[in-house]
């Protein structure tokens, strides 16, 4: 999800309790906080010796131990209060993929997509998922396409890393 599609969205739900599910039925708790916005751009080369460049938005969560047991999430408003003061701060590039930043003691530290948001009664549920890698050089490597292996044909003189 784009950052502009973000902020929209929260701005349409700003009465909602603002949840995110790390992982299928996973939630992250209600204790959380937003400790990090993070403006990155990468400039990449890739494997077949492409380059390429694009912007990301990160939103760290961070849960908090001496709230543990906390039952009552952030409001949508209290967060885009957060985000709010951010962008006057550091803009946002509106057009940058928004990637939520967490972690808790059995999930590891993953930059999560946004893959899809749920309104239920009071609540926004925003659910993220872990995007696979991929080769961003598959044409010229000679790697088809919904492989579900990885290519182990690939030599050292073809091009492909």
């Amino acid at each position: 999800m784009k950052t502009n599609e973000f902020l929209s969205l929260l701005s349409a739900h700003k009465e909602k309790a603002l949840i995110f599910e790390y992982a299928p039925n996973l939630l992250v708790g209600a204790n959380y906080h937003i400790t990090e916005v993070k403006h990155l751009t990468i400039d990449s080369v890739d494997c077949g010796a492409q380059t390429d460049a694009w912007r990301e938005t990160i939103i760290q969560l961070w849960e908090s131990p001496e709230e543990l047991g906390k039952t009552e999430y952030m409001t949508v408003y209290k967060a885009l209060t957060i985000l709010n003061k951010v962008a006057k701060m550091k803009a946002f590039v509106l057009d940058a993929e928004t990637k939520i930043e967490y972690s808790n003691a059995t999930f590891h530290t993953a930059q999560l997509f946004i893959n899809d948001y749920l309104i239920k009664d009071h609540q926004l549920i925003i659910k993220l998922a872990v995007e696979q890698t991929a080769c961003k050089a598959n044409e010229l490597c000679g790697v088809p396409e919904n492989i579900e292996e990885p290519n182990l044909s690939c030599s050292p003189n073809s091009g492909c890393c």
